[in-house]
């Protein structure tokens, strides 16, 4: 991938309980702090990259992003952003999600990367478009971008009351979806990957995973209370 690399995880392989079992990322879900600082440094380390070095959000379902040199370290507060974006080879960007898109983008040659949180409000917002004007703006080429979708709630579950259906296919036409059993739905995956043809994204690729239907996977839909994945972004 000429220095960029992408990586996804599922909920195997930490040290969660029940109901955050096993791999919770997530350190606003009421799990054990302790547990999600140990299951933070397994991914890291299993991935290959220094826990240290990680960036992390604090989420919020908008379109803010922060352009970012390295991790927030102990004495900045984490922001209240749903995109990250750096020029900086070494660092890893990562995205908390369990049903919303996380998207990680990469233009290797200009070595800028970003990595996003398009739930349904963030999608309608604009998060992504927001995200690789921020990279353009760093040097980034849309047309030199890689894209990576991950595990994600599918269009053919997410179901949604027909109003709102019609208000997110208002802003995003692409993500006017209907469940497998017929009733109204929004397809964030679709919308998402519509906005970066959009741009100039070519290189785009989804993981196919529906979290809902997904064992493997958290889901907020499925559970309510539950853990958080993490797509994580990085160049050498």
């Amino acid at each position: 991938m000429g220095g960029a690399h992408f990586a996804f995880t599922d909920r195997w392989g930490g040290v969660s309980a029940v109901p955050y079992e096993e791999l919770n990322l997530g350190g606003a879900v009421g799990d054990d702090p302790a547990a999600v600082r140990r299951n933070r440094s397994l991914a890291a380390e299993r991935l290959g990259i220094d826990p240290a070095r990680v960036v992390w959000m604090n989420q919020v379902h908008g379109r803010d992003v922060a352009v970012v040199d390295g991790p927030w370290g102990d004495s900045r507060e984490v922001p209240a952003v749903d995109a990250v974006v750096t020029a900086r080879r070494g660092p890893a960007l990562a995205v908390l999600t369990a049903d919303c898109v996380p998207v990680l983008l990469a233009d290797p040659v200009a070595g800028v990367a970003a990595a996003a949180h398009a739930g349904r409000p963030g999608l309608v917002a604009g998060v992504v478009p927001a995200a690789v004007e921020a990279m353009a703006a760093l040097g980034a080429d849309p047309a030199r971008l890689v894209a990576r979708t991950g595990p994600a709630v599918c269009g053919r579950c997410y179901e949604v009351p027909a109003g709102m259906r019609d208000e997110v296919a208002e802003a995003v036409p692409a993500a006017y979806g209907e469940t497998s059993w017929g009733t109204p739905a929004v397809d964030v995956v679709a919308g998402v990957h519509a906005q970066l043809a959009a741009l100039g994204v070519t290189d785009v690729r989804a993981s196919g995973t529906c979290t809902l239907e997904s064992p493997d996977h958290f889901s907020y839909r499925r559970d309510r209370v539950t853990g958080r994945l993490a797509g994580y972004v990085w160049l050498d």
